[in-house]
């Protein structure tokens, strides 16, 4: 079949070139396919900061976001055959993947395919730049036969080259739980949607009690919930690396990285949710939650963080396709 692509890619010192092909010819295509996927993108963060007004409420911890950033913008036009995991390994269909991202890519560097959920990877700290889930209540549902203790359990995502791939050795004894960003619990459909969210492409470092087992998992639930009472919801979920003032009055990015691979501990994560309710109408709630033990006590409300904010710190664009006058709410307000 002959495959049109035409995409800018991002280069080192931030130029870019458009690259217009015309092939039949597979491998061709495939190395294509794995050079957007794959080529770094670059962000700068300005120093002016956004101190979250969040910290009245929990001041133990401090958070600093940025209010101004160069960011990486993807809209690539790629050919709907191209849509497909780059490792027979992984097969999704093409209609599926088209549902879970029709609102935009945040980017597109490392993207790997699942059935139900989409992966961009980082390979410099070993965890997920962004990862996007589309879930309906039939997701919610436990499908015959499902049991999280029958799935195969974490491990490593072999379509990752081993250089860059975190292993479960690099969590043993590390004190972090391996989070899953999406969650298993929200693909319950099936034992095979439910074992592909252990891939470790899928998982970062979280604090286990107070985090991933506490507040974080009242998030999936809350996430969940909203699912069972609308239409469906996307979601994007993805790390943060925020800055810290320190006993010299100066900002620095700081955050421990664990095992022999050096995988990153993010300070914090960024969960996006997009409610389509049945009319088809539009509402949005992002949430930015510090990496650390926190009482449930805390209302889901007070982790809730401007979408612009969240784009800034993460050098990244979300549901970029969906203008913002669209959306009935933003964090329960209507947007302007």
């Amino acid at each position: 079949m002959l495959v049109r692509l035409a995409a800018v890619v991002s280069v080192s010192g931030g130029l870019g070139f458009l690259l217009g092909v015309e092939t039949s010819n597979t491998d061709v295509k495939s190395r294509l396919w794995n050079l957007i996927c794959r080529g770094p993108h670059n962000s700068s963060v300005e120093s002016e900061i956004y101190d979250n007004a969040q910290k009245s409420f929990t001041p133990s911890w401090y958070q600093f976001l940025p209010v101004s950033a160069s960011v990486f913008a993807a809209s690539v036009p790629v050919d709907k055959s191209l849509q497909v995991a780059p490792s027979s390994a992984i097969e999704s269909p093409t209609y599926r993947v088209g549902e879970i991202m029709q609102y935009g890519y945040p980017g597109m560097d490392t993207v790997r395919f699942h059935g139900d959920f989409v992966v961009s990877y980082d390979r410099r700290n070993r965890v997920p730049h962004w990862v996007f889930e589309h879930i309906k209540k039939e997701n919610c549902a436990y499908g015959e036969g499902v049991d999280r203790n029958k799935c195969g359990g974490f491990r490593e995502d072999e379509t990752i080259h081993p250089y860059f791939r975190s292993t479960n050795a690099d969590y043993k004894q590390s004190g972090y739980d391996r989070g899953h960003l999406a969650a298993a619990s929200n693909h319950r459909q099936s034992l095979k949607a439910m074992n592909e969210t252990f891939v470790l492409s899928n998982i970062a470092p979280q604090v286990g009690a107070g985090f991933n087992r506490g507040i974080w998992n009242s998030l999936e639930k809350y996430t969940r919930a909203l699912a069972r009472k609308n239409r469906c919801v996307y979601i994007c979920t993805g790390p943060l690396y925020l800055p810290r003032k320190d006993i010299d009055g100066k900002l620095y990015v700081k955050y421990e990285v664990i095992g022999a691979n050096h995988v990153a501990v993010p300070t914090h994560f960024f969960k996006v949710l997009v409610v389509e309710n049945e009319k088809g109408e539009y509402e949005m709630k992002s949430f930015v939650l510090p990496n650390a033990p926190m009482s449930e006590e805390i209302p889901l409300k007070a982790f809730q963080t401007p979408i612009e904010t969240i784009e800034r710190a993460a050098g990244l664009l979300l549901f970029e396709k969906i203008p913002r006058k669209r959306f009935r709410r933003i964090n329960g307000d209507v947007p302007k």
